[in-house]
């Protein structure tokens, strides 16, 4: 399959992470009388990857995130040269659906972007008050086990077809962890959509969302590649 037909997947299943993902929290979060709250949101984002991955799991690969794929390059799992094509189409995706989620959300009387739409922050704009510091370790954390576990469940020595259980629940889990630190990011896709729409502070502290999740990547990469290297 081409270049840009895999990109393309790429592009599409990282609108629907970002859409489903943040659209739970913005629309359904808080809902009256029904909402959803974090455990609801850490569902969603968990189930548009599992679903995504039986949809173009195998087309495309599914990384949705240019985290996961830099982890995939440095694993070994994913060639460097394809990796620009892979993270444009992603951050287009995310864009797209934090567009589409504001014009959505905007329709309802009293919506006000100030509120986020689902932005990850630090600071004053950690939904939990916690420092960057926090946020850097755990948003770098968190991404090294991810890319870590999507290796370990990829492997052609894992269970076949299990794959996408074990990638959807693992960020379900990390959404359970994280979000009242970050709002969760572990993807800078998902994290440039609804800061380019809120702007102001979402795109000053959106440096965090990128440098400390390529770093993690980095090191789930490096790790899985020596753990899951016969021994000679």
């Amino acid at each position: 399959m081409s270049l840009f037909k895999r990109s393309t997947a790429e592009l599409i299943g990282t609108f629907w992470l970002v859409f489903g993902g943040c659209g739970s929290a913005v629309l359904a979060a808080s809902f009256p009388a029904m909402g959803i709250g974090f455990l609801g949101v850490a569902l969603a984002f968990g189930l548009t990857v599992l679903t995504m991955a039986f949809a173009i799991g195998h087309l495309s690969g599914c990384h949705l995130n240019p985290a996961v794929s830099v982890g995939l390059v440095v694993g070994g799992r994913f060639p460097a040269k394809e990796l620009p094509a892979y993270i444009v189409a992603q951050v287009l995706g995310g864009l797209i659906a934090a567009a589409l989620l504001y014009f959505v959300a905007s329709g309802k009387p009293g919506f006000e972007l100030a509120n986020g739409l689902a932005a990850n922050g630090y600071g004053e704009h950690s939904p939990g008050g916690y420092s960057m510091a926090s946020g850097f370790v755990t948003e770098l954390m968190m991404t090294a086990m991810f890319v870590l576990i999507i290796l370990g469940a990829t492997d052609k020595r894992a269970p076949a077809n299990l794959a996408p259980i074990a990638i959807g629940l693992t960020l379900t889990l990390i959404h359970l962890i994280s979000i009242p630190i970050t709002n969760t990011s572990v993807n800078p896709a998902r994290s440039t959509g609804p800061a380019l729409i809120v702007g102001g502070w979402a795109v000053e502290q959106l440096w965090l969302f990128w440098l400390a999740p390529l770093l993690g990547a980095v090191v789930g990469g490096v790790t899985y590649r020596w753990l899951g290297k016969a021994d000679t």
